[in-house]
């Protein structure tokens, strides 16, 4: 049944749908087509990208350069770092846009992202592929499910989610009396910090707010800066006012230090590592005696995520679960399968089949055809993963390096898919994310499971994805009994990557983040400030008998 024009519960807004992934662009010729024309645009003269404050294109300040992470010798795009100066006319835009914006009526604010959600499904859909494959590195189909399907996700199932929120009314009201509940924008303006790895993460995270009513300073990473400057203009040019959302670049210590000391700080929506949102939180805490409001933090951090398998498990759905969960988009995703838990008795039927599958998987440029791996994002990041890798490589009473392991920086900063087992189920390899294509794999006694699901429980400080794969429901319900805590997201015989909008609310606790659940309602209400009012129609109350007086 085609739902697209099926009418909303909630106040008649459209009801959404989950964009359809169209995977098949090298088998489509006129997919393959223009693909390939976007590519070729934007691989040209590199793009200068302004700031962005108050709706004007801002051109000054030290230049910053975005390089290929698979040629790093070729310079893609170039900015420029946000000075003092600059920071203070973003929040003066902030202050001065966002009254207006907040007195729209939620279903008018909701019209500019659907519009917008639209153009980016439609016209604009190439571009945005382009220019999250080149400048983050992601091959055609990890683009696609990102920076398309569920970035145009966040922005349909978003509006039905806000008119959901604004629906909220008390239980009932007193005879003669009337009581509601108003859903008002935050006062002041909220800071969005976003990674390099999800243009759909980093668009949201400026997004959520605005749709509620809020104004925001936004400040993607710099490798994601690119598609999220497309994105923003496309916002802009769906009817978002000028002001609601800044976009700066830049030095990082001096944005936060700037935006996290300001009186008028609302809020914080951040997704990056555990220790930056630590420091962050610990910024805010020292300010506390000086801002208006107490901001509303909300952020997604770390994870470890992982593969508890039972013995039960169908030895082809292990294997498959480990080289996606582990391997995608070079293993740079939070939730990515960074470590295993396998019983002997099946460790010695899927070993074979899963080196196997691991060393066939292709790895190249992003935008070449059949490559399931590309390169890392930086030399950080390289350099980071290939130290893991050369403790297991030294480290031998503990690690055995299956496969992979080898590490290439001369153009690219290649990474080969790397399977590590660990003698020591609480090893450094086992609790660290390392955010890179390694994958450690504790092989368990298949008599203690239970002792082996309290390994995975209390190893890793994490507590953000996992996935259990078992064919004996038992073992299903014991399982998630006993990880209960150490995951946000679980899943269940598939792989611990992928949630989908409006299907599994993403986020996880610990120190993983604060769980507000994006792609949900309960993530929206954060940046909501509810006032209660209540009315009396008739006055009766003995005590104070003139009520019942009327003019003369």
């Amino acid at each position: 049944m085609n739902t697209h024009h099926l009418q909303s519960p909630v106040r008649g807004i459209p009801s959404p749908w989950n964009e359809p992934n169209q995977v098949a662009y090298y088998s489509s010729p006129a997919g393959a087509a223009k693909l390939y024309e976007a590519l070729q645009h934007a691989r040209q003269a590199p793009e200068i990208i302004p700031l962005m404050i108050h709706g004007q294109e801002i051109y000054d300040g030290e230049p910053l350069e975005i390089p290929l992470p698979h040629d790093h010798h070729t310079i893609f795009a170039k900015t420029h770092s946000a000075s003092a100066d600059h920071l203070a006319a973003a929040v003066s835009s902030c202050l001065k846009a966002q009254q207006a914006w907040a007195e729209l009526n939620q279903s008018q604010r909701s019209a500019v992202f659907l519009k917008a959600a639209e153009r980016m499904a439609g016209p604009e859909r190439y571009r945005i592929l382009a220019a999250t494959m080149l400048a983050q590195n992601k091959t055609v189909d990890q683009a696609e499910w990102d920076a398309v399907c569920q970035t145009v996700d966040y922005l349909r199932y978003q509006a039905q989610f806000a008119e959901q929120i604004h629906s909220f009314s008390p239980e009932r009201s007193t005879p003669g009396e009337w009581s509601h509940v108003e859903a008002r924008a935050l006062e002041g303006f909220v800071l969005a910090l976003g990674p390099f790895n999800f243009t759909s993460i980093s668009v949201n995270l400026a997004v959520a707010p605005a749709l509620m009513g809020c104004a925001v300073i936004w400040k993607p990473s710099l490798e994601a800066l690119p598609a999220s400057w497309l994105c923003l203009k496309i916002l802009m040019e769906c009817g978002l006012p000028a002001g609601i959302i800044n976009l700066l670049s830049g030095d990082p210590q001096l944005i936060g230090q700037y935006c996290l000391g300001h009186p008028e700080l609302a809020g914080l929506h951040f997704t990056g590592s555990t220790q930056t949102f630590r420091r962050l939180w610990q910024s805010i805490g020292a300010n506390m005696d000086q801002y208006r409001y107490y901001p509303r933090i909300v952020g997604e951090t770390g994870g470890k995520g992982f593969v508890f398998a039972h013995p039960s498990a169908h030895p082809g759905e292990l294997v498959c679960a480990l080289v996606r969960g582990a391997f995608e988009y070079q293993g740079q995703k939070c939730s990515a399968a960074s470590r295993a838990y396998v019983p002997a008795s099946l460790w010695k039927v899927i070993k074979g089949p899963l080196l196997e599958l691991t060393t066939s998987l292709k790895m190249g440029l992003p935008d070449e055809e059949g490559v399931f791996l590309a390169a890392l994002i930086n030399r950080r990041a390289f350099n980071k993963v290939k130290g893991y890798i050369d403790l297991a490589h030294q480290d031998t009473a503990t690690y055995e390096v299956l496969c992979g392991g080898g590490c290439d920086d001369s153009q690219g900063y290649f990474v080969e898919p790397t399977i590590i087992q660990t003698h020591d189920p609480q090893s450094q390899l086992m609790y660290e994310e390392i955010f890179g294509p390694v994958l450690t794999v504790w092989v368990y006694a298949d008599d203690e499971l239970e002792q082996a699901a309290r390994l995975c429980d209390g190893t890793s400080p994490f507590a953000l994805t996992g996935a259990v794969i078992a064919r004996d429901r038992g073992a299903i319900v014991q399982l998630s009994r006993l990880l209960r805590y150490c995951t946000g997201n679980l899943y269940v015989n598939v792989k611990p990557t992928g949630a989908v909008v409006g299907q599994q609310p993403f986020g996880g606790s610990r120190a993983s983040g604060t769980n507000d659940k994006a792609g949900s309602a309960l993530m929206l209400q954060r940046w909501v400030n509810y006032r209660t009012t209540k009315e009396k129609f008739l006055h009766n109350d003995p005590l104070c008998p003139f009520g019942q007086l009327g003019p003369e």
